[in-house]
C-alpha cells in the first residue's frame, strides 16, 4: 500500500491514446500515488481550434494540480506539459516510445519540439538500450534511463499444449507490410507450405486485400482480435516472429515469449536485445534464413527459456520499481 492520501505525490499522466503499455503504467502509478490522466485521442471529432484549446486547458489544469507530470511519447502533448511544468517549477518525466527519435523525417516544427522535450524534461525514460542510443544521437544529456516495458507474466502465461504454428501480431497497414516484415512472413510461408502461419491484428487500411491476394493457403488471417483472442493464439503457437525493419522494444514479442513462444526476430533495433539468447536472430528480409530459423525453432524446446527471460528482465514489478525510484528522487 502507498502512503496516506494527504501525503501522496500527485502525478499527471498524459498520453496520446490508450494502449496496453500506458494502461499498465497508469495502474502501477495508482498503487502508490494520486494520478490524474488525460488521453489526447478522447478529443477527436472536435474542430481544430476548439480541440487544441480543450487539450491545452486540460494539460494546464493537470500540471497545476500535479507535483510531477508523466508523459508517454515526445509529441505535442508532452511538449506543452514539459513547457508548462518548467514554468511552474514542477518535475517532468517523459517516456520516449521510439518513433519520435527514429531516423525518419519528422515535421520540422515537431522535430524542434522533440529536441526541446529531450533537453528540458527532468527525466527521459528509454524503453531499451537501442532506444537510448537513438535519443542520445539527437541530444547529449545526462538524464536518460533505460526502463524496459513491463509484461504481466501472470496474464501472459502458457496454458495449452503448443501446436506447430507460427504467428506474428501487428497492426495491418500499407506501411507495416515492410516495417513489420509482413512481406517476408508471407514469403516464408510460401517456402514452408507444410506449416501453418497466422497474421493477427487490427486492420488500418485496404492493404489487407493485397496481403490476402498474395498469401498462400497455409496462412490464416485473424483480424480485429480481442486481447483474450491474441492471448489464446500466443498460447497455441510454438513460434512467434517479429520480422520488423526496426523496433524500439517489441511488446507483442515479449508477450509471446512470456507465453513460451520461441522467438524468431530480425537483427534490427532492440529485437536482439529483447530476445537475448532465448531465440533466433536473422537478417532483415532474408526469407531463406528466416525459414531455416523457423524450422529450428519448431524443433527446439526453448519456450521455457524465453519465458524466464521475460520474467527476469521485463516484469511489471521491475518497471514499477524503477519508475518509483525515479519519482522518489529529490527534484533536480
Amino acid at each position: 500500500m502507498g502512503q496516506q492520501n494527504e501525503q501522496q505525490k500527485r502525478i499527471f499522466l498524459v498520453t496520446p491514446s490508450p494502449s496496453t503499455f500506458t494502461k499498465r503504467d497508469l495502474e502501477a502509478l495508482r498503487q502508490e500515488y494520486l494520478v490524474r490522466e488525460t488521453v489526447i485521442s478522447n478529443y477527436q471529432g472536435r474542430n481544430g481550434l476548439k480541440r487544441s484549446l480543450l487539450i491545452s486547458f486540460e494539460i494546464l489544469r493537470g500540471v497545476l494540480w500535479a507535483d510531477l507530470t508523466y508523459s508517454w511519447f515526445a509529441h505535442n502533448h508532452s511538449y506543452l506539459a514539459v513547457m508548462l511544468a518548467n514554468l511552474l517549477g514542477k518535475r517532468t518525466i517523459v517516456v520516449i516510445g521510439g518513433y519520435e527519435v527514429a531516423r525518419v523525417p519528422l515535421d520540422p516544427k515537431l522535430a524542434k519540439r522533440v529536441n526541446y522535450i529531450i533537453q528540458n524534461a527532468d527525466h527521459i525514460l528509454a524503453v531499451s538500450e537501442f532506444n537510448k542510443r537513438e535519443i542520445l544521437n539527437l541530444c547529449e544529456r545526462r538524464h536518460v534511463a533505460v526502463v524496459y516495458n513491463g509484461i504481466d507474466c501472470a496474464q501472459f502465461n502458457p496454458g495449452e499444449e503448443k501446436e506447430k504454428l507460427v504467428i506474428t501480431v501487428c497492426q495491418i497497414s500499407r506501411n507495416n507490410i515492410t516495417l513489420k516484415g509482413l512481406d517476408t512472413f508471407l514469403n516464408v510461408a510460401k517456402l514452408l507450405p507444410h506449416l501453418r502461419f497466422a497474421i493477427i491484428g487490427r486492420v488500418l487500411d485496404g492493404s489487407i486485400e493485397d496481403l490476402k491476394r498474395d498469401a498462400p493457403p497455409n496462412i490464416e488471417f485473424v483480424l480485429f482480435p480481442s486481447q483474450d483472442e491474441i492471448l489464446r493464439w500466443y498460447r497455441r503457437a510454438k513460434v512467434y516472429c517479429q520480422l520488423s525493419y526496426r523496433e524500439s522494444f517489441g511488446v507483442a514479442l515479449a508477450e509471446a515469449m512470456s507465453c513460451e513462444c520461441v522467438p524468431v526476430v530480425t537483427d534490427r533495433g532492440a529485437l536482439p536485445e529483447v530476445v537475448g539468447d532465448a531465440g533466433f536472430v536473422v537478417p532483415y528480409s532474408d526469407t531463406e534464413a528466416t525459414a531455416t530459423a523457423i524450422v529450428k525453432a519448431l524443433q527446439s524446446d526453448g519456450g521455457r527459456v524465453a519465458r524466464v527471460r521475460v520474467e527476469k528482465e521485463f516484469s511489471l514489478e521491475g518497471r514499477k520499481q524503477k519508475i518509483q525510484s525515479i519519482i522518489e528522487e529529490n527534484p533536480v
